[in-house]
C-alpha cells in the first residue's frame, strides 16, 4: 500500500517516462504494486480480497430497521443465515457497525454510563418474572446445575440489594 505522497512521487516519475520496474526500485515496492496505482487504485486503502458478503443483504438490513430500529442483531444474524450469509456472528456485527446501517435513537442514546437491566427485588428471591437475572447472583457462571436426581434446578442463591 502506498501513501498519498509516495502515490504523488510514482505519478510523476511515471509521466517522466520511468517504467514501473525502475519507480518501483526507487520507492521500494514491487513494480505490480507501482502499476496499480498508476491505473488508478486509491492512495492509503487497501483492496478488499473479495467482496463485502453484507453487500447483497442490505438492502433487506434497512427494510428490517424500519419495521424496528431495536431489533437485536442475534435475530438479525438468525435472519440473514437463513438468507444465506456464511460468516460468524462477530463478523456480521462487526460489517454491521461499520455499514452503520442502524438508525440514530435518541431515546436509547443517552444510556451510556447508567445500569440498563438492573432489577431491585428482595434478598432471597431467585426468580422474578419468572426468569433467573444474571446479575443478581453472587457466581455468574454455571447458573444451572444438576440434582442427584438429574432434575435441573438454579444451583446459585440471590444476593438481593
Amino acid at each position: 500500500m502506498l501513501t498519498q505522497g509516495e502515490d504523488v512521487e510514482v505519478q510523476a516519475l511515471r509521466k517522466r517516462g520511468w517504467s514501473y520496474v525502475a519507480i518501483g526500485r526507487h520507492i521500494g515496492h514491487d513494480w505490480r504494486t507501482v502499476k496499480a496505482y498508476v491505473e488508478g487504485r486509491e492512495p492509503g486503502q487497501r483492496r478488499r480480497a473479495e467482496p463485502n458478503p453484507l453487500d447483497p443483504l442490505v438492502p433487506y438490513l434497512k427494510a428490517r430497521f424500519v419495521d424496528d430500529p431495536h431489533v437485536w442483531a442475534s435475530a438479525l444474524f438468525d435472519e440473514v443465515v437463513e438468507l444465506g450469509y456464511g460468516r460468524s456472528y462477530p463478523s456480521f456485527v462487526r460489517q454491521l457497525r461499520a455499514a452503520g446501517l442502524r438508525p440514530h435513537c435518541e431515546a436509547c442514546d443517552g444510556v451510556h454510563g447508567r445500569d440498563t437491566i438492573d432489577i431491585d427485588h428482595p434478598g432471597g428471591e431467585e426468580l422474578l418474572c419468572g426468569k433467573p437475572h444474571r446479575n443478581s447472583y453472587v457466581e455468574l457462571a454455571n447458573m444451572r446445575r444438576r440434582a442427584a436426581g438429574g432434575r435441573v434446578q438454579a444451583g446459585l442463591r440471590c444476593v438481593g440489594r
